[in-house]
């Protein structure tokens, strides 16, 4: 609290402390900043950018009141050590599921599935080269004139022969992970544009934006290659600068966008952890109606969230609505509109709505009292 106090906000404190931290890593990386690409530069400053925009982002979702509440969930069974091997198997299940598999998106079509699997692991690796290169935290250095020596963080790591199968691949990783990106991004926008039922709900500048943006990427990325590779250089300052640009674009967009969702993704993970049910162990069963329903944690959770937003919801005799099963709710709540919350004197009388409409029980007529209320009205 102290030193947050000495900046202007939290995110802006954080923030501060992402900089630092990665500027400690590229001294590192580079040898005391002696291994800096100069035609970097721009790549360098993006990711500034880019990095303080994360933070400011990742701060403002972290304090809304769910995701707090679900942090401070995670954290709290994370230190149980009754939950250690749950934890561990869901974390696990989860990240293998719907990370790397990504089976969440696959049920919902298989072109789908292989459009997302191709865009997310596409821009992963990108990511992991391009900030690997531009942060100086790998680097190759020639041993002799026919092998490579890969160095990460100063260390000196694997060799490789310069025409070797293994050098072809690490050399191309931009141009591999470019083409998975370009064509996840061609197959969604070509379901975004003959898809009707797509076409109704999406938005240009949420949903098509982030798609044009990462195929200008990618085309200018490979444009590039061909241009140094098979025609011997053409154009090939210039064609760097515009791809230059196209990334600077991006990275300055993605924490403001519908990319964001991809670094909060894995948080995902602690939702079946912290909310999975276990007969006998921690499922709720309904106040009334005794039927389990949810979990412990995820209905003292759910009071938590309300409770700081003023919607408590509790009941006259103490309960909330959240101990009560849905069926139960819905019950609960068509008693209230009909105002049959308490039994009445007369079963026999019209029911008083909140509409103000009067209306007689099933198969049964009207009390005799409601016709004489009826008749001093008319004569007043």
């Amino acid at each position: 609290m102290q030193l947050e106090r000495s900046f202007y906000s939290r995110a802006s404190m954080y923030s501060f402390i992402v900089v630092m931290i990665l500027i400690l890593l590229m001294w590192i990386g580079t040898g005391q900043f002696s291994h800096i690409d100069i035609m970097l530069f721009g790549y360098l400053i993006a990711s500034f950018v880019f990095a303080i925009g994360i933070t400011v982002r990742m701060v403002s979702w972290s304090l809304r009141p769910a995701t707090r509440q679900m942090l401070k969930r995670s954290f709290s069974n994370l230190k149980n050590k009754e939950r250690k091997k749950r934890n561990v198997t869901s974390v696990l299940k989860t990240a293998v599921d719907n990370i790397v598999l990504q089976k969440f998106i696959f049920k919902r079509g298989i072109y789908r599935g292989v459009a997302h699997w191709l865009l997310a692991w596409g821009c992963i690796g990108s990511f992991a080269i391009t900030f690997g290169l531009t942060f100086g935290w790998m680097h190759f250095s020639l041993v002799d004139p026919e092998t490579y020596q890969m160095v990460v963080m100063g260390i000196p790591t694997i060799t490789m022969h310069a025409d070797g199968i293994f050098a072809e691949l690490v050399y191309n990783g931009l141009n591999i992970t470019a083409m998975m990106v370009f064509i996840g991004v061609l197959m969604a926008i070509i379901r975004r544009k003959t898809n009707q039922d797509v076409q109704v709900t999406q938005r240009p500048e949420f949903d098509l934006l982030p798609l044009y943006i990462l195929m200008a990427v990618t085309v200018t990325g490979l444009v590039l290659t061909l241009s140094y590779k098979f025609m011997n250089g053409w154009m090939h300052n210039y064609l760097a600068l515009i791809h230059q640009v196209t990334v600077v674009l991006f990275l300055v967009y993605f924490p403001f966008g519908k990319l964001f969702h991809l670094p909060i993704r894995p948080m995902a993970a602690g939702v079946p952890m912290n909310y999975q049910e276990e007969a006998g162990v921690d499922t709720r069963g309904c106040a009334k109606c005794g039927t389990p329903y949810s979990s412990d944690d995820q209905i003292e959770d759910v009071k938590g969230i309300l409770g700081v937003q003023n919607f408590d919801l509790q009941m006259a005799d103490g309960t909330y609505l959240s101990d009560y099963c849905p069926a139960c709710r819905r019950r609960m709540r068509v008693m209230k509109q009909l105002n049959l919350e308490h039994q009445h004197e007369n079963p026999y009388a019209p029911i008083q709505t909140m509409t103000d409409v009067q209306v007689p029980g099933f198969s049964t007529g009207r009390s005799d009292s409601y016709y004489k209320e009826a008749e001093g009205d008319e004569k007043l």
